[in-house]
């Protein structure tokens, strides 16, 4: 009954997540909650967390380098 669970609200929540990037919407805001929730159970999930994990922390450092750079160029 555990594992029926996490895999269906686990799993509404990616395939949610994976509608929203085609469509506009909290794209990340589902598709991470829900490999989270899927990482309980599902190993190759823990994988896909952590290589979303990677690309996020990526964005957000290049994001950070060129606002800096911006901010410093006035």
């Amino acid at each position: 009954m555990k594992k029926l669970l996490i895999s269906l609200v686990g799993g509404l929540l990616v395939l949610l997540g994976l509608i929203f990037i085609i469509v506009p919407g909290p794209s990340l805001l589902l598709l991470i909650p829900g490999l989270f929730i899927l990482s309980y159970e599902y190993p190759l999930a823990k994988v896909w967390l952590r290589k979303c994990q990677r690309l996020l922390r990526k964005g957000a450092v290049y994001l950070d380098k060129f606002f800096r750079k911006l901010r410093y160029s006035r």
